[in-house]
């Protein structure tokens, strides 16, 4: 193990972070996406610092495999445009660089200071960065030249005992980003860490904020969730926490409502798993039907309906707009809605031909 040094106010030489060599972290280079690999030596090429950060550091330690790969450098956004021509800067105030290969993004951004708190926006050094990161766990730099791991929060530690803690002050990170709270509830339940009590009373107490969010951000959440192969643990996580009822609230009244229904949606959530592992590239609709499959059940009289009064596409259109309603605010594509509906429709044996995916 290995540290590294630098100076307090009065110059006094302190360890600032530790340093996990490749013997103690066993995360090796063929794990990482070439194309990151590629950014990070580019970048170093320049003559700039550059680690890889975050999400992909920590489902590497804990054996999952990442989804993407995040990049953080000293090069400010311009510099790093200059280097890749396959990039563009995105955001108007949180100014960062997206890197394109093909089908693949990714997202390199620059160190930024922490002076106006974990929402400023002004360059810093590494060790201003760290202290803007949510949780200790997603703090952590690997450094594929070197194959260390850069600790400065005992990110590692935490991993290891499967504790989830913020690095941001409790009073203010979910003031200062509400979403926080929901990747909190999916970081504990996909890593199996658990949150310290005052975290989690922390949540319970904040929830609220999330009502201020916007629909987009929900709905970015959410579909991550229901893209997750522990969508289940994650969605129970969120109903003990009490976020579940600001991200899915007519989703909470139901099952608030209707107690015999929470253990069916559990099971249906279960499956959405099974779906995720077996076929995660699955298309969407087929991942809501089990999220909309009880609250249909629970419209009407199914078996009466199919010898009533009104049509198969008159049913569909009224069924339609009731869940369009129930999933807000998370606004998922109108033609994978429509796939869910019909789906579940179809099960419950009222006929609806089903619009194949283009």
């Amino acid at each position: 193990m290995l540290y590294r040094y630098g100076t307090d106010g009065n110059g006094k030489l302190i360890k600032k972070a530790v340093v996990y060599t490749k013997t103690e972290h066993f995360i090796t280079n063929k794990k990482i996406d070439p194309d990151a690999l590629q950014i990070v030596n580019r970048l170093r090429d320049a003559g700039f610092t550059a680690y890889v950060v975050g999400g992909a550091v920590r489902d590497l330690l804990v054996g999952n495999v990442p989804k993407d790969f995040d990049i953080v450098t000293d090069a400010t956004p311009s510099k790093i445009k200059r280097i890749f021509r396959n990039s563009r800067i995105i955001g108007r105030r949180f100014r960062l660089v997206h890197v394109v290969f093909g089908s693949k993004i990714f997202e390199v951004s620059t160190f930024r200071s922490n002076v106006e708190g974990s929402v400023g926006n002004d360059f810093g050094t590494i060790e201003q960065d760290v202290l803007r990161r949510d949780f200790t766990m997603n703090a952590l730099y690997y450094d594929p030249h070197l194959e260390q791991i850069i600790d400065y929060v005992g990110g590692v530690r935490d991993i290891k005992k499967h504790i989830l803690r913020p690095v941001i002050p409790l009073d203010t990170i979910f003031v200062d980003d509400p979403v926080r709270m929901l990747r909190a509830v999916k970081y504990s339940a996909t890593t199996d860490a658990k949150m310290t009590f005052n975290l989690r009373h922390k949540i319970k107490q904040s929830a609220s904020l999330l009502g201020q969010v916007s629909p987009s951000r929900i709905t970015e959440e959410l579909l991550k969730i229901i893209n997750n192969v522990h969508a289940s643990r994650i969605f129970s996580e969120a109903i003990e926490t009490d976020v579940f009822m600001y991200i899915l609230p007519s989703v909470s009244a139901m099952l608030y409502e209707r107690k015999n229904i929470e253990v069916s949606f559990i099971k249906n959530m279960e499956k959405l798993d099974q779906l995720n592992q077996k076929d995660p590239q699955a298309r969407l609709g087929k991942k809501l039907y089990y999220l909309i499959y009880d609250f249909v059940t629970t419209l009407t009289d199914w078996k009466k309906e199919i010898q009533g009064k009104y049509s198969a596409s008159e049913l569909y259109a009224k069924t339609w707009t009731e869940c369009r309603n129930f999933v807000l605010p998370m606004n998922p594509q109108r033609r994978e809605l429509e796939y869910a509906v019909k789906s579940v429709m179809n099960s419950l044996g009222v006929s609806i031909r089903i619009q194949p995916k283009k």
